[in-house]
């Protein structure tokens, strides 16, 4: 029916949830004391680097969780070599007091510095890790072609993702486990590549190999930690074939910074091997050969076409700013959601006819105004419900609820037209203080509707999220169709139909 409509009307339907559509559902614990460490030995490697320039000699480096500790063996130039750990601590704002620095530096005694993670600094981490998680995991999501997923934070560090429609979670698992941190190191040519133990500044990692038999001992390199250029440059990723040897490739493009800092590290070091890492494992050890000026790079491997596909994928979605680890999955059928819509549609149906059958039974003609106003009730929330939210089982119980809820209003305007007749007004003059009368109590009736529906989406997570959306849109649609539709009605009948008396 939708594809017979013309153009110009809207083609969107109303977007089924997982316990409707069937499909997969992941909880995620985003792995914050992962950035913690991360964050600490990217410090503990400045600071370092900073003494080692200085000339100021050091010992007993430490970086452990959110904490970063150093010895100053040289007591001459303590004062220096505090001075210099202090402005390598970045701070949260663009005050630079001590008070809005991301590490507190406190001072043991013998020379030692330690810094650790404010508490301010670890919950803004906090939030914003979450935040970058979530855009990555929607994006990711979106280049598989599954529509409307439903991606929400549930505090302090977990994301529940809800893909409808698909059966088999084993790629969305792959897709998600990954945190496509790319990088691009040189390997250091000084040390014993099979030396078990790496010198200061340098990192051991291992070669992977889709094609080597499972169990087989992994080749590994050791790598400066120096990123010479890090995948955040990225503006472009996509699998495809080697022209030369028909394998499969993957095909890169940086940004004007990324592309000057990837031509200046091939330029100065033609002849060396060239590491291209992915979540600490690598992929690929090139030798240059000569300076790749253009921008542009190829990554060749011993992977499938499905793995160049996926790692393609996940650099262009962009990398996740923590791990990702599945603490829950659940693979919905297509069975329970077909007769959860019947029974919905049963519902509804039975609910919207029993209603207007007592609307006419107890107010006659005004009754079939009143289930004209809810009929167009019903219509304007699936308008609301289609592009705004996914509609889940809850939802079609917040839609029954509102169906029973809609004629309330009527139900209060009505019986004051009664009164009003009662008292001895006339039909004009009762029809219009009906109306007016009524306002303030359908108006007080559905503020409170409206303050404990926010309430349940503000407190609640999932399903019942999805009942206070539908719940929270028939309010709305319901107090309009009520009061704004039905007098239209009344008063386009009265105009017409030019009645002597009034029954209600």
């Amino acid at each position: 029916l939708r594809a017979r409509l013309p153009s110009w009307l809207p083609h969107q339907a109303v977007n089924y949830g997982l316990d409707l559509q069937g499909g997969s559902y992941l909880m995620l614990e985003v792995d914050l004391p992962a950035v913690q460490k991360e964050k600490a030995e990217g410090l503990l490697s400045d600071m370092t680097a900073a003494l080692r320039k200085a000339g100021i000699s050091f010992r007993d480096t430490e970086a452990k969780g959110d904490t970063v500790r150093l010895t100053v063996t040289d007591s001459g130039r303590y004062a220096e070599a505090k001075s210099l750990v202090q402005n390598l601590n970045p701070v949260m704002s663009a005050s630079f007091t001590g008070s809005n620095r991301q590490y507190a530096l406190t001072e043991p005694g013998g020379g030692t510095l330690v810094l650790k993670q404010t508490p301010a600094y670890a919950e803004q981490t906090r939030q914003q890790i979450l935040e970058q998680s979530v855009n990555v995991v929607r994006r990711r999501i979106d280049e598989l072609g599954t529509r409307e997923p439903s991606i929400t934070v549930q505090q302090p560090d977990r994301i529940a993702v809800e893909v409808p429609g698909l059966s088999d979670p084993a790629r969305l698992k792959e897709i998600l486990g990954k945190t496509a941190k790319m990088t691009f190191q040189l390997v250091d040519m000084n040390a014993d590549q099979n030396a078990k133990t790496p010198p200061i500044g340098d990192e051991i990692l291992p070669m992977m190999n889709q094609t080597a038999p499972k169990g087989a001992p992994q080749q590994t390199y050791i790598l400066h930690r120096r990123i010479m250029v890090s995948g955040e440059r990225l503006v472009d990723a996509s699998a495809g074939f080697d022209s030369r040897t028909g394998s499969p490739a993957i095909q890169l493009r940086f940004d004007s910074i990324g592309a000057r800092q990837f031509g200046d590290t091939t330029k100065a070091n033609v002849g060396k091997p060239f590491a291209t890492v992915l979540d600490k494992q690598i992929i690929q050890v090139a030798n240059i050969n000569e300076p790749i000026l253009g921008g542009s790079a190829q990554i060749t491997g011993s992977f499938s076409a499905e793995y160049a596909n996926n790692i393609a994928l996940l650099m262009r979605s962009g990398a996740l700013p923590a791990p990702l680890n599945i603490i829950e999955e659940r693979t919905v059928g297509a069975e329970l959601g077909a007769d959860s819509i019947k029974a919905g549609k049963v519902s509804a149906v039975a609910g919207l006819a029993l209603v207007a059958l007592f609307m006419v039974l107890r107010y006659g003609l005004f009754g079939i105004f009143a289930d004209l106003a809810l009929t167009l009730n019903l219509i304007l929330l699936l308008a609301a419900l289609t592009p705004l939210a996914t509609l889940t089982l809850p939802g079609i119980a917040g839609i029954v609820l509102t169906l029973g809820m809609a004629v309330d209003a009527n139900v209060l305007i009505f019986e004051r037209i009664r009164e009003e007749q009662r008292n001895g007004r006339g039909m004009l003059g009762a029809i219009d203080a009906g109306f007016k009368r009524a306002m303030a109590t359908i108006f007080d009736a559905n503020a409170t509707h409206l303050i404990a529906a926010l309430t349940l989406f503000e407190l609640a997570q999932g399903p019942v999220k999805g009942f206070a959306v539908a719940l929270f849109l028939g309010i709305i649609t319901s107090f309009f169709t009520s009061v704004v539709v039905t007098r239209l009605i009344v008063i386009t009948w009265l105009n017409i139909a030019r009645p002597r008396t009034l029954t209600v």
